[in-house]
């Protein structure tokens, strides 16, 4: 069953939006299935290149039903864009709108294009490694600079 989406949904506050508007919004660049380590002693966050094990070719979750029994450590968006924004990429859209910040020109939404946040160099899709390669306390010798908090 399809519900109606409103016309540009995407500009309304993130609690008006309907389960389908919502699952719509995600611009589907892979970002937020990046692994990060934070420093203890400045709490400051780095992103690095390793993926989660089910994200796969397209930057989709290939389980995401389940995604939080199978990764408890997975971003539940839902919540954490209240509680702690910078855990989300600053280009993320749940994050602009929770900030009330209009979407990047490249979303999917605004291009009616899949490829623009391959074309914008938003896609994570060809830059990372899963994890299932990286022992969990090596994450540091793969931080990255082009996703940032």
């Amino acid at each position: 069953m399809t519900t109606i989406v409103r016309k540009e949904f995407w500009k309304l506050p993130l609690e008006e939006l309907t389960t389908e508007e919502w699952e719509l919004l995600c611009d589907g660049c892979g970002r937020c299935c990046l692994k990060k380590v934070q420093d203890d002693k400045s709490n400051e966050l780095f992103w690095t290149r390793v993926a989660c094990r089910y994200l796969d070719q397209n930057c989709r979750c290939s389980n995401y039903a389940k995604r939080t029994n199978l990764v408890p450590t997975c971003l539940n968006v839902k919540e954490m864009y209240e509680q702690n924004a910078n855990w989300m990429p600053d280009t993320c859209a749940y994050r602009l709108r929770s900030e009330n910040k209009p979407l990047y020109d490249w979303h999917p939404l605004l291009t009616n294009c899949d490829h623009s946040i391959i074309n914008a160099g938003i896609s994570v899709s060809g830059k990372t490694l899963s994890e299932e390669y990286v022992h969990e306390g090596g994450y540091e010798e793969h931080v990255i600079r082009w996703v940032k908090s």
